[in-house]
């Protein structure tokens, strides 16, 4: 039995995949498994999960067509997994090499069900990161995630098996904010999810991808916090003040109409000012960049903004 089951969802990831699997066959620590799950390619994705399986017998190729990503990664994590716990790696992301042996030395030294790292954001190099995301002291809580969710990204994420199995998975019914409506069930629930302050994955942005759809991430949004209320939390104004500054960097990247940034500015300012504006890299660039959106370039602003 290995100690780490890796669990990633595929679909149309030919162009990335690659670089993905490259970087977990590169992880210092080796005692894992990679189940490499098709939701229904029509490109060569599936025929280069299977040439991996070929080569490295860690690797297992495997069909849940149509289904999507939650169904797929439900799919692997409970149904086909092995490993003690269960760490999900998106198709267009890249881990470090130390990443396992980090999170296997924080599972064996904390008290904690799940575990998650540091995020270098990248456009096009590895490289070149345009940002790095921060790990806050001691355990997440739910108030936590309703404002700016430290794991950020699924591909940042690993969890015990059984705690996973107890929590049953991710919302199959979701294709936004599943992992966010996860971890809240996770924390509501009592289990305590800690941050090492270590850089574990690095997440590739992009101008399309499920997180260009604003309204569908809005509606996912909503039924997150439907469950956080069921443990009697709601969002106060600074968390949806970020939540808001968060839609409105999205919004600058995309092409949508440039108006659209500017409620989303607008709105979150209204919430609460300082949260917005806090920290000014981020928040009084949003706005002056919810002004201007008008007659800046759509490339300077997808540059600006790709995370």
């Amino acid at each position: 039995m290995p100690k780490f089951t890796i669990v990633i969802p595929i679909y149309n990831a030919a162009d990335t995949l690659p670089q993905t699997l490259d970087s977990i066959r590169a992880q210092t620590f080796t005692d894992w498994q990679a189940l490499l799950v098709d939701d229904g390619s029509t490109d060569e994705s599936f025929e280069l999960a299977y040439q991996a399986e070929l080569a490295d017998p860690r690797f297992k190729a495997c069909c849940n067509n149509g289904k999507g990503p939650s169904d797929a990664r439900n799919y692997g994590a409970m149904v086909l997994a092995d490993g003690d716990y269960i760490a999900f790696c998106d198709a267009d992301d890249i881990w470090l090499p130390g990443k396992l042996q980090s999170v296997a030395d924080a599972f064996d030294t904390q008290q904690a069900d799940a575990i998650y790292g540091q995020i270098g954001f990248f456009q096009h190099c590895p490289d070149k990161l345009s940002t790095v995301s921060t790990v806050p002291e001691g355990p997440v809580s739910v108030p936590m995630l309703l404002g700016e969710n430290p794991v950020c990204t699924t591909s940042n994420l690993t969890v015990r098996r059984e705690v996973l199995m107890s929590l049953g998975g991710f919302d199959d019914r979701m294709i936004h904010n599943e992992d966010l409506e996860l971890l809240i069930r996770l924390v509501g629930n009592g289990f305590t999810l800690l941050g090492v302050d270590a850089r574990h994955v690095l997440y590739r942005t992009s101008v399309g991808g499920l997180s260009a759809d604003l309204d569908a991430m809005r509606i996912g949004r909503d039924r997150a916090l439907s469950t956080a209320a069921g443990f009697g939390f709601a969002p106060d104004a600074a968390a949806e003040a970020i939540h808001l500054r968060y839609l409105a960097r999205r919004a600058l990247r995309l092409d949508v109409e440039p108006k659209i940034a500017l409620r989303l500015a607008r709105a979150g300012l209204s919430q609460d000012a300082r949260a917005f504006l806090s920290p000014p890299r981020r928040g009084a660039a949003t706005v002056v960049a919810a002004l201007c959106a008008p007659v800046m370039p759509a490339a300077l602003r997808r540059s600006l903004f790709a995370q």
